[in-house]
């Protein structure tokens, strides 16, 4: 970062003008990504959809598409956007949905892996949405087939193909096929 710049909070995150872009703010640096590619998209609607029904079908909560930012941190702030979140109904305030952006971490956050994604790029992201509070983050991986599962305070696990991918504590009672993420 230039010594000189400015660092960029949350509201005026918020504010700019629709460039074509999705952005999150990383301690206050903005941060700008290119649209997701066909392969990302697909992946990301088959788990959106699997979680989504699970959810609504129980009245657990609601469910976050990627466009939907998370301020994980403030002073500087933080923003991330996740492919898919979800907050337990429990955490839904009482006046409704935030016009803004979510104040917190998601219960549950996915991030399918972009190609031009780095290893660190996707785990700096994980370990923040963790430390802000998130209970589970699923990181899908399509050149490998596979999803790290990662849970507050346990081991990640990798999950290939063959595996089923659980809800865990977030949401007991849920599993998908890996293999059916994949196209």
């Amino acid at each position: 970062m230039n010594p000189t710049q400015t660092l960029l909070t949350a509201d005026e995150l918020l504010a700019l003008p629709d460039d074509g872009f999705r952005h999150e703010l990383i301690r206050g640096e903005l941060q700008s990504m290119t649209p997701a590619g066909s392969e990302h998209g697909v992946i990301a609607m088959r788990l959106a959809g699997r979680v989504f029904s699970f959810v609504e079908s129980r009245q657990l909560g609601e469910v976050f598409t990627a466009e939907t930012g998370f301020k994980l941190a403030s002073n500087p702030d933080t923003v991330r956007a996740p492919d898919l979140a979800f907050v337990r109904r429990e955490r839904i305030p009482e006046g409704g949905i935030p016009k803004g952006f979510w104040p917190g971490a998601p219960d549950l956050a996915a991030e399918v892996v972009s190609p031009g994604d780095t290893y660190e790029e996707v785990e700096e992201k994980v370990a923040e949405l963790l430390h802000a509070g998130a209970e589970l983050v699923w990181v899908v991986n399509p050149r490998r087939h596979t999803v790290a599962v990662h849970a507050r305070g346990e081991a990640v696990r990798i999950l290939a193909a063959t595996d089923l991918l659980p809800g865990g504590a977030v949401l007991p009672g849920f599993t998908c096929a890996v293999a059916d993420l994949f196209p």
